[in-house]
């Protein structure tokens, strides 16, 4: 019965306890990733798209 009475006081909580996570500063999308980046990852389109980003970059150094 004590167990039926905690279930009522304090409802019943089917996720984790207190396993939350810290942000531990990673990037979480892909985009922001060094290898979509570069277009290393094997998409022709992602290395397309690095080129463009090269290019863009080096347009007005001398």
């Amino acid at each position: 019965m004590d167990d039926f009475q905690n279930i009522l006081e304090n409802g019943i909580n089917f996720g984790r306890g207190g396993d939350k996570k810290k942000d531990d500063g990673k990037v979480k999308t892909k985009a922001r990733k060094k290898q979509y980046i570069t277009g290393a990852h094997g998409s022709g389109s992602a290395r397309q798209k690095a080129k463009y980003r090269e290019q863009r970059a080096n347009r007005h150094k001398k």
